[in-house]
């Protein structure tokens, strides 16, 4: 097929590639503007865009797609066979969705009808769910409400992180596209309307909930170290500091009542970690980074930083 691309995302560059390495020819490639980025606030091309420019593909990035009527002209004139969407970042209008024969195709990280919008790999480990995947979707006016074509299954694992998560999805919607592709090319594949029950909606990830609450349970704040690893990363403040914590693992072993403190409080200094009080339950911190450098072991860090028994880890105020 004649395929016009539209993503941003590492996420999209996994499927990208696929279709890459695929019989399919990218006959254009959309993604968002260039943003700053990095300590430099330098403005530096998407991951998408610069892989598209390594292959010679060309390269669109509007603003927004209201008031598009020359750019969807302009892309027409490729002969799309299909739009491929994939983390785009921005709405499709209605005209956009039928312009290519095949209409528009998502490659959605979740098992739809649960974790619609944003960002359902990080809300999927928040809610602790053992299995999720992704979809590939008819797409059409509502947020991820359109009928599915495929799915593939992918399990959960303890010690998962948002970035471990998203690679495996990744490598999984990029296998399912092109089964999907396939399927649609021999005319065997038939969209299936998404289940009324079971709808969940996956908002953005705001810098604001970042900030750890310790009075909530070991289990609830472990899922969301994980589920914000990598991208905004998970933080409290020590001492006045800010202390961004990158890994934890839950405490099950000798543990006596005697030991617990208040929520955030250090409680252990050792060779394997920084334990804390939490609401229920010790968490041992395990890799953390202070404002401005790398994020570092635990026991390393702590040659830096003198970290004591009886201080309290505690909220941004």
């Amino acid at each position: 097929m004649r395929i016009i691309f539209a993503g941003t995302p590492v996420f999209a560059v996994h499927v990208l590639d696929g279709l890459l390495e695929s019989g399919h020819e990218i006959v254009a490639a959309m993604t968002q503007p260039d943003r700053p980025a990095g300590r430099g606030n330098k403005t530096i091309p998407g991951p998408v865009k610069m892989r598209a420019l390594q292959r010679d593909i060309p390269v669109y990035q509007p603003e927004n797609l209201k008031n598009s009527e020359e750019l969807l002209k302009k892309l027409g004139e490729f002969r799309p066979d299909v739009l491929v969407v994939v983390a785009y970042g921005l709405l499709l209008p209605a005209p956009w969705l039928s312009f290519t024969p095949y209409g528009a195709l998502n490659v959605h990280a979740s098992l739809l009808p649960r974790w619609r919008g944003a960002a359902p790999i990080q809300r999927a480990l928040m809610a602790g769910d053992h299995e999720t995947g992704v979809c590939l979707m008819q797409m059409e006016q509502g947020l991820d409400t359109g009928p599915v074509l495929g799915y593939q299954k992918c399990s959960i694992f303890a010690h998962d992180t948002a970035g471990t998560l998203h690679d495996r999805l990744a490598v999984a919607g990029a296998q399912l596209l092109l089964d999907t592709l396939t399927g649609l090319s021999e005319g065997r594949l038939c969209p299936q309307p998404q289940a009324q029950r079971g709808i969940t909606y996956a908002s953005k990830i705001l810098k604001e909930e970042a900030w750890i609450d310790w009075s909530k349970g070991e289990l609830e704040i472990d899922r969301m170290i994980r589920a914000l690893n990598p991208g905004i990363i998970a933080r409290t403040q020590y001492l006045g500091q800010l202390i961004k914590i990158w890994e934890v693992e839950r405490v099950t072993e000798g543990i006596q009542k005697p030991k617990f403190g208040q929520p955030g409080e250090i409680v252990g200094v050792g060779e394997r970690g920084i334990e804390v009080c939490c609401g229920e339950g010790l968490l041992r911190i395990k890799v953390l980074q202070r404002a401005g450098a790398k994020p570092l072991p635990a026991k390393v860090f702590q040659a830096g930083t003198t970290l004591l028994t009886g201080q309290v880890f505690g909220e941004h105020k």
